[in-house]
């Protein structure tokens, strides 16, 4: 068994993020989510949800669709087959070291 430190250090830091985990999370029990209900869901500002969302682009975790939809730009977001392995992963790993610090807690 690795110590804590390498069970954490070992986890995605792309997804591990709070509000990052959260967009993730989110996503994970839709088919899409829009940009508003995001933020709304977030309590991020949209600012912060554009740059978590662009390094979720980035790491190819999530995509979105862009419309305009009569004066307004429409953002719909969806998590990628990649994302969702990811998240389900890194799950996971929360739930092993959760229990790996279970079994050898200090009596």
């Amino acid at each position: 068994m690795s110590n804590v430190f390498e069970e954490i250090a070992g986890l995605d830091k792309l997804i591990h993020e709070p509000a990052r985990l959260a967009i993730m999370t989110i996503l994970s029990t839709v088919e899409s989510a829009d940009f508003l209900a995001l933020q709304r869901l977030t309590g991020l500002t949209s600012g912060n949800l554009s740059v978590h969302l662009s390094k979720l682009v980035e790491g190819k975790l999530i995509s979105y669709d862009k419309k305009i939809v009569g004066k307004k730009t429409k953002t719909q977001v969806k998590i990628t087959a990649k994302g969702q392995q990811a998240l389900e992963k890194h799950w996971l790993q929360l739930e092993t070291f959760r229990a790996n610090i279970q079994k050898s807690k200090p009596e």
